[in-house]
Order: C-alpha cells, then sequence, then structure tokens
C-alpha cells in the first residue's frame, strides 16, 4: 500500500509537473536533497497523522523492581555515593542532577529515591515535536512513604518536548493512580534557575514550590 502512494505521490506532486518514473532526469532529480527531504517528511506527518492515537484504558502489565536492576557500566563522569538509593552511585548526567541528588539526601522527609537509569526501564512513550514516537526517561523517582512515590524531572534549559513530556508524566500519574490504590504517584517539574533561586530545604517545600505543568492530579 505505502509502496503505492509513494510512487504516486512521485508521479503526481512531488515536482512542480507530472514526471515519468522511469526518466533519467526523474531518478537524477530524486536522488537531490531537497526531493529527498520532502518526499520523507511528508510521508512520515502523514502517516503518523494516522497511526498516533490515544485509545483504550490503562492497565498494569508489569513492575519493575529496583533491586533486581542488573549491573551495568556507566560513563566516567561525576556521581554522588548515596545513603538512601538502591544503587551504590547517582551518576549525573548534568551538574543540575547531582546537586538535586545532594538535595534528596539532605531531605528529611525523603524516604529513598532513585536516578532513572536506563538499565531501570521505566519509560514513558510520547508524541515529540517532530511529531515521532519516542521514549522519555523521568529522570528521579524519589519515595516519601509506603504510600507516597514522586516522579522528578529536572532541567537544565527547557526544550520544544518538556510541555509534551509533562503532559506524558501527568496522563502516567493520573492512569496508574485510577487503576491501583496501593500507592498514590505524582510528578514534579524542577528547572535549575528556579531551584538556585528558592532553595527548597524539604521535599514538601519543592512540591509546594514547583507547580509547572501541575493541577490537581
Amino acid at each position: 500500500m505505502l509502496y503505492g502512494k509513494v510512487k504516486a505521490f512521485v508521479k503526481e506532486e512531488l515536482f512542480n509537473r507530472p514526471v515519468e518514473l522511469e526518466d533519467p532526469n526523474t531518478l537524477r532529480n530524486l536522488s537531490e536533497p531537497a526531493a529527498t527531504k520532502t518526499l520523507i517528511e511528508t510521508f512520515k506527518k502523514a502517516i503518523n497523522a494516522l497511526t498516533v492515537r490515544d485509545k483504550g484504558d490503562a492497565e498494569i502489565r508489569d513492575t519493575i523492581k529496583l533491586r533486581q536492576t542488573r549491573p551495568f557500566v556507566a560513563k566516567d563522569q561525576g556521581y554522588l555515593v548515596p545513603k538512601k538509593s538502591v544503587f551504590n552511585r547517582i551518576i549525573g548526567d548534568s551538574q543540575l542532577e547531582l546537586r538535586f541528588a545532594g538535595f534528596l539526601e539532605d531531605c528529611s522527609d525523603v524516604v529513598s529515591f532513585a536516578k532513572n537509569y536506563l538499565a531501570v526501564h521505566f519509560k514513558l512513550d510520547y508524541v515529540n515535536a517532530g511529531g515521532d514516537i519516542s521514549n522519555y526517561y523521568p529522570d528521579f523517582m524519589v519515595k516519601l512513604s509506603d504510600k507516597r512515590i514522586v516522579i522528578v524531572e529536572t532541567k537544565g534549559q527547557g526544550d520544544l518536548d518538556v510541555p509534551l513530556k509533562m503532559a506524558r508524566l501527568r496522563q502516567w500519574c493520573e492512569d496508574i493512580n485510577r487503576v491501583q490504590t496501593d500507592v498514590e504517584y505524582d510528578f514534579v517539574y524542577v528547572d535549575e534557575e528556579s531551584f538556585e533561586k528558592y532553595k527548597p530545604t524539604s521535599f514538601r517545600q519543592l512540591l509546594e514550590a514547583f507547580k509547572e505543568y501541575k493541577g490537581e492530579i
């Protein structure tokens, strides 16, 4: 089906007039970056519009136990040796992540926390700013009690995908809270500028002050 539509598009729509596919000029023009880019982006946009849908109900199919995370190799970069995490090191992809991990260590109202490494496999699919289906890995999971866990996203500089990721994380929290009642899940977005400016001293203060992308869950 797709081949036939690509063929018809090239013949009738890609250039400023209808062309013959077997014509050497057509083949030469198809090799030009502008033609390739137009063809790929046009079909990507059309296919995504047909296939990306929010539908169905949420359900829990599996759970992740952090203690069962297999050992993994990490890049040689800055780290913190935590007392409140199952991992022996919290490796930061940025200085903000390391400072935030240190903040969590010092919070008396935080029971434990974990950096969401790729090896944990906690990811959310979402539609990114380019219209593609992509994976989003939130930065931290923070346990406040046996009944409450907060997912944290930290960000030094905003980008076009941040609102889309936060909308997906909000939806995930709403879904998981609807299908189970053992643990309440919440989320918070922490931007570097505000974190450095307001300097919360407890996680409760952080939740009260950082309300961007929130609303009631």
